[in-house]
């Protein structure tokens, strides 16, 4: 079920939306002011945002802008009465994904939420975040907050290991034959190395690590 949330002070609107989205079966959430709606945006809960420009106390184009600068990726579709062009400009240069003019009809929404779905699934296929990370395999870049970290090839394979067996735990002789490969000559001190310089560019805390977790006696496990 994807989970919706809808940046958006007036209640008529609010309720429209809210009948719609939940009979087509989406999760939705409310936030009636920009404040509201940053708070539950940076939570990372959703699948979409659909954000009114016109809100009390924080407007919605710097609701969007400042969700990116957070390192928020979810699709942001805004809602406005503005229909000039430089108004949608600036709204897509903040960070929106896609723009609907008020008055909208629900059909031509729901089909730009499916698009922004569609979207964000195939993205997923190369894109991980976890925490404040996100890693783009496809690009081979790592961004925290939104801003780029230097990252190994080799770091960056091991880090596609770990991501694709969460919850597991893994030995030094398995994560060298999937990251190094059968045959190749390397110690399991090379692998802790490894370990260690990626904890300091994807935990919060390189010495109390929150997602690579180090099992006594048998390896690591990544925990998301």
């Amino acid at each position: 079920m994807a989970r919706i949330l809808i940046v958006e002070d007036e209640p008529d609107i609010v309720l429209s939306l809210e009948e719609d989205l939940r009979r087509q079966g989406y999760e939705t959430a409310v936030a009636a002011d920009g404040e509201r709606g940053l708070e539950l945006g940076k939570t990372g809960a959703w699948d979409v945002i659909l954000l009114d420009v016109m809100l009390p106390r924080v407007d919605g184009f710097d609701v969007c802008a400042e969700l990116r600068r957070a390192g928020v990726r979810t699709p942001i579709i805004l809602l406005t009465a503005l229909a000039q062009e430089a108004e949608k400009v600036v709204g897509l240069d903040a960070g929106a994904d896609d723009y609907v003019t008020k008055p909208f009809s629900l059909r031509e929404l729901r089909a730009r939420i499916r698009a922004q779905l569609r979207r964000g699934a195939a993205e997923e296929e190369t894109v991980c975040r976890f925490g404040d990370c996100e890693v783009d395999f496809a690009r081979a870049e790592l961004r925290r907050s939104g801003q780029p970290v230097e990252i190994t090839a080799q770091e960056l394979r091991l880090l596609r290991i770990f991501l694709d067996n969460r919850g597991r735990v893994l030995s030094r002789d398995q994560l060298i034959e999937a990251a190094w490969g059968r045959g190749i000559s390397i110690t399991d001190r090379a692998v802790d190395t490894h370990v260690f310089n990626l904890r300091k560019k994807i935990e919060p805390v390189a010495a109390e690590p929150r997602f690579l977790i180090g099992v006594r006696g048998l390896g690591y496990r990544f925990e998301k």
